[in-house]
């Protein structure tokens, strides 16, 4: 039996937004990093919060992993090594960051037709109704949209939901 596909952003998932509280949660360690895009000598480093333990606890869960982040490839090297995650597959998109007048995101798609026929979770901090719509409507396998809040990002909450979830497909 195939794995279902767990898509995974970054911003607001696995670095939650500093303008919570502007105090890095506890567990989690600060990373000054130049994507590109980044590197204008100017321009401070960006400061990334990670969690060391995400990576176990992404890797213990019954999905291929996928990244579905605007850090694209880049998240390999990036984010990866910092949580503890191999390389993984990484989803390109199409239309990145373009404005849709049916509100879905601008992702959506793109993790649909990537999905294919395969049932897959998504981890991301913007999901709305309009995502969910749209992968009813588009996907013929199951699908599981996890909005996460960007201010506390990944928790137990979300990884517990996981696992629940995919024990549902077997």
């Amino acid at each position: 039996m195939t794995k279902p596909v767990l898509f995974i952003d970054v911003d607001g998932v696995l670095n939650p937004d500093r303008r919570s509280s502007g105090r890095r949660p506890d567990g989690y360690v600060t990373h000054r990093m130049r994507p590109s895009g980044w590197n204008h000598p100017r321009q401070r480093p960006l400061n990334v919060w990670l969690n060391p333990e995400h990576g176990a606890q992404l890797q213990a869960l019954p999905f291929e992993l996928v990244w579905a982040t605007t850090w694209e490839a880049e998240a390999n090297e990036w984010i990866g090594p910092h949580v503890g995650l191999p390389e993984l597959p990484v989803v390109r998109f199409t239309d990145r960051l373009r404005y849709r007048p049916d509100h879905v995101h601008w992702k959506t798609p793109d993790l649909v037709r990537y999905a294919g026929c395969r049932d897959f979770a998504w981890l991301d901090d913007e999901i709305t109704r309009h995502d969910n719509a749209y992968v009813n409507a588009n996907h013929v396998a199951r699908a599981l949209l996890l909005q996460v809040s960007a201010f506390v990002g990944l928790n137990e909450d979300h990884l517990s939901t996981l696992k629940v979830w995919a024990a549902g497909l077997i």
